[in-house]
């Protein structure tokens, strides 16, 4: 049982990762979860201080406060400084993280957190958690909460999906047809900071930027169709957390490691495939 606990955790965060990671490739913004994985950190020691408390709901409010605003000011440094994106997103989330380091270090005696322990989780932990009422056991908390977040996820691209696509692959057209670019943006970096932030309590920072960039980039070397690349991301994603939880046990090593080599060996036959045979850009098809 703690096995399909794990594997279908992992799964779950994969597909919401993988598909809001889908449009962070094609916007070339896929280093947006690593950004906000790190620029939370003052969040989540600054909602320590004022609750004393180390529960889920205040570092949530807090990880996803600084979150939203690692977005808003990597677009602002875009817009009105006219930084390139990357070196936006390298200012911030240097800057923030760096914050939270000092906090952390500067209330070492009256804060019971570290660097690691806030921003590093391992999802082989997910069973040890379960939700229980009454006598009943249903299931780890973090499963509830990642498909929670991915049934959110899943409404968002049904309801935002053409302002979604026309946003990302032709900015200029979209403002012509008074289709608010600024608001898909900021609509889709707000979903994923709540994303990066809820999914890495639970398996780890490192296997969350992995989840959104690489089954993404995987599907974007099989397809040229946005609506076959999700769909594919989302497979790819459910393989490698299958796959790495048993490449993790055969080799007594860590399940985020095993599901993150999982998906850089299918990146990597994507990769010779896409030697072989070219294939033009994905489209909004």
């Amino acid at each position: 049982m703690e096995a399909i606990y794990i594997i279908a955790t992992g799964a779950v965060i994969a597909a919401s990762c993988g598909l809001l990671g889908s449009f962070l490739v094609l916007r070339k913004m896929a280093m947006m979860g690593d950004a906000i994985s790190h620029a939370v950190l003052p969040g989540i020691v600054i909602a320590f201080l004022i609750s004393g408390s180390r529960d889920n709901i205040p570092m949530l409010v807090g990880a996803a406060s600084v979150g939203v605003l690692t977005t808003v000011l990597i677009g602002l440094l875009y817009r009105k400084a006219k930084l390139n994106e990357d070196a936006s997103i390298g200012v911030t989330f240097t800057f923030l993280f760096a914050v939270g380091v000092i906090l952390v270090s500067y209330f070492a005696d009256q804060v019971d957190l570290d660097q690691d322990c806030v921003l590093y989780g391992e999802i082989a932990y997910v069973p040890l958690d379960l939700i229980k009422i009454g006598d009943r056991f249903l299931g780890p908390r973090a499963l509830w909460i990642a498909s929670g977040l991915l049934i959110v996820i899943l409404l968002f691209l049904w309801k935002g999906y053409k302002g979604l696509y026309i946003t990302t692959f032709n900015p200029d057209y979209a403002g012509s047809l008074g289709i608010s670019t600024v608001f898909w943006h900021y609509a889709l970096m707000s979903l994923v900071s709540l994303t990066t932030v809820i999914s890495f309590e639970s398996v780890g920072a490192i296997l969350v930027v992995a989840l959104l960039v690489v089954p993404p980039a995987t599907a974007y070397l099989f397809t040229h169709k946005l609506k076959s690349m999700l769909w594919l991301t989302v497979l790819f994603g459910v393989i490698s957390a299958a796959g790495g939880y048993y490449i993790a046990l055969w080799f007594d090593g860590s399940v985020s490691g095993g599901m993150t080599i999982i998906s850089g060996l299918l990146f990597t036959i994507a990769f010779l495939r896409s030697l072989i045979k070219p294939k033009p850009a994905p489209t909004a098809k």
